[in-house]
C-alpha cells in the first residue's frame, strides 16, 4: 500500500502557502471573474513578498501567467480580425474558437498552479 508523501515544501510553513494560495487565486480571478483588478492586486502584492518565498515565486507565475494570456488572447485574435475582416462570418467563427479554447487552457493552467501552491509547491519542479 503506498504510504502519504510530505508534499508541503520543506521551508513553507502555512502561512507562507497561505500567501502563495492568496496569488494563486488571484491569478484564476483575473483570468475569469475580476480583470485588471486581481492583477493590480498580484502587482502590489509582489513589493511585500520576501524574494525567496513560495509566495513570491507564485505572484510571478501568476503575473507571468495573465501578461502572456492577455498577449495571446487579444493580440492574436486582433490580428485574426484585421487579416479576415471584420464582416467575414468565417473570422468571427476562428476568433470566438480559438480565444474559447486558449482561454480554457490559461485557466487550467491557473488551476494546477493554485493546486501546487496548497501543496506547498512550485508549479514546475519538485519544490
Amino acid at each position: 500500500m503506498p504510504t502519504a508523501q510530505n508534499t508541503v515544501a520543506p521551508n513553507a510553513d502555512k502561512s507562507e502557502i497561505k500567501a502563495a494560495s492568496r496569488a494563486a487565486v488571484a491569478s484564476l480571478l483575473n483570468l475569469t471573474f475580476l480583470p485588471g483588478i486581481a492583477f493590480i492586486w498580484l502587482l502590489l502584492q509582489l513589493k511585500k513578498s520576501p524574494p525567496d518565498s513560495i509566495e513570491h515565486y507564485h505572484i510571478m507565475f501568476g503575473i507571468k501567467l495573465n501578461l502572456l494570456a492577455f498577449f495571446v488572447l487579444f493580440f492574436i485574435s486582433g490580428v485574426m480580425i484585421f487579416t479576415g475582416g471584420f464582416h467575414s462570418a468565417y473570422t468571427w467563427m476562428y476568433v470566438i474558437t480559438y480565444f474559447t479554447f486558449v482561454h480554457t487552457v490559461f485557466i487550467l493552467i491557473a488551476v494546477w498552479a493554485l493546486v501546487r501552491a496548497w501543496a506547498g509547491q512550485k508549479v514546475k519542479g519538485k519544490g
